[in-house]
Parts: structure tokens; C-alpha cells; sequence
């Protein structure tokens, strides 16, 4: 239930608040006011950008992305941590995540936005209750397509130090991805996780789940990734040419 209001919240904001300004002035006095702007935390103002920045977006194409994953990973650790318990811990991951980015560059103009600090908490509380869980991977490849399964640790866990080598070898200043936004939240939703996992039982949760959620596995009947076959017997007609 939060999962879902919180991507309504998101779409609202979106498509309410940022879809309508008409002018580059406009979106910038929005993210002025309410977008984290390192130099204006570390000069003492905006401090409440840590959370209206996790509800503005970039582009419909970074929206799109951000609710998919919350989407995907938000409803089973929903169910793991209580209502508001999945509240008060996507809350803090985002808070946490801004205050990691914002600490590797503190006197950056460069505003930051998107839930995906929060989202990436929610990831690495995933991982922690169910990393066996079976991730599907689109792969588009011109005429071939493929749903691809892995296992929740190996996807999240590459996902993961993506981020860490992306954000060591990045310039802050710059902007682009928000890495260390990304892996701090991470790192505070496994850690935060941990004690509800432990009143689960722990690695005896591990044991009764398999280390997976309990929901059935997904089937796509609409998927094809055959191209069409010329039958043998065709072929052979059509080499002989109109004339037998």
C-alpha cells in the first residue's frame, strides 16, 4: 500500500508541479527551492531540500526508471516491515543518501533530485531478506529478446559496485548520476533492515523463505524471440526459379 503511494506521490509531483513550468526560469526557481543544492546546505539553508529533493525528477525518462525499481523491490519488504515501518525506512534511506552525496561535495552548485537514493535503500533491504530471490532481465538484441532470471545477490550486488566505482572515479562537481547517493543508501537500508531480518529469525528466515518472496514467479506468454523459419521444403522451390 505505501509502496504504491509513494509512486503516486512521485507521478503526482511530477506531472502537477514540474510537467507545467513553462521556462527554463521557472524549473530553476523550483529546483532552487526545493532541489539539494550542497552549497546551500553548507551555507545553512534549505535544509528541508534532503526531503522535497526525493520527489522531484529530471525527466519523465528518470521518473519512469525510479518507479519501476521501487515497483519491483518496494511491496515485498512492504510486507516484511509493516506499513509504517516501510515508510519511516524509505524515509530515512533518502535523507541518509542525500547526506552522502552532499558530504562528498559540499560546495557544489549542482542541484540533485530523484528518489532514487530512498529506492536504493529499499534495494539493499531487499538483498538482505530475499537474495534468491529471481530478478528478470530485459535483453534487446535487434530481432532477439530475452527474459533473463538471475538471482537477487548477483544483480543487486554488480548494481552496487557499479555505483562504488562509478563514484570514486567521478567529478561531483560536474553532476550527472548521484553515485554516492546511490551506494549510501544502499548501505543504510541493509543496515537498517538487519533488525527486522533478525526478528525474522535471521538466517533461520533464510531457511523457511529459501531466500525468496513469496510471490510466484512471473510468466510471460506474450514473449517471442523466434525469427521466422523458411520451411526446408519452400526453400528448395524457390532455388529451382519459375521454371520447375
Amino acid at each position: 500500500m505505501i509502496t504504491y503511494l509513494l509512486i503516486a506521490a512521485n507521478v503526482c509531483v511530477y506531472f502537477f508541479a514540474q510537467l507545467p513550468l513553462t521556462s527554463e526560469r521557472e524549473v530553476a526557481f523550483l529546483f532552487y527551492e526545493y532541489a539539494l543544492i550542497p552549497a546551500r546546505i553548507t551555507a545553512g539553508e534549505n535544509q528541508q531540500a534532503f526531503l522535497t529533493s526525493m520527489f522531484l525528477h529530471g525527466g519523465l525518462a528518470h521518473l519512469g526508471g525510479n518507479m519501476l525499481f521501487l515497483w519491483i523491490f518496494g511491496d515485498n519488504l512492504e510486507d516484511r516491515m509493516g506499513r509504517l515501518g516501510f515508510l519511516i525506512f524509505y524515509l530515512i534511506c533518502g535523507l541518509g543518501a542525500g547526506w552522502a552525496q552532499y558530504a562528498t561535495e559540499p560546495m557544489s552548485q549542482v542541484p540533485m533530485v530523484g528518489a532514487s537514493g530512498a529506492i536504493s535503500g529499499v534495494m539493499g533491504g531487499y538483498l538482505l531478506f530475499f537474495p534468491r530471490a529471481r530478478v528478470d532481465i530485459l535483453i534487446l538484441f535487434i530481432f532477439f529478446i530475452r527474459i533473463l532470471p538471475v538471482p537477487a545477490w548477483l544483480m543487486l550486488g554488480l548494481w552496487f559496485a557499479m555505483q562504488l566505482v562509478s563514484g570514486i572515479g567521478a567529478d561531483p562537481s560536474t553532476g550527472g548520476v548521484a553515485y554516492w547517493a546511490h551506494a549510501g543508501g544502499f548501505m543504510l537500508g541493509v543496515a537498517l533492515a538487519v533488525p527486522v531480518w533478525i526478528r525474522a529469525g535471521g538466517p533461520a528466515f533464510w531457511g523457511r523463505t529459501e531466500g525468496t518472496p513469496p510471490n510466484p514467479e512471473a510468466r510471460y506468454p506474450l514473449v517471442r524471440t523466434n525469427v521466422p523459419q523458411v520451411r526446408r521444403r519452400n526453400l528448395r522451390k524457390s532455388k529451382r526459379g519459375p521454371w520447375g
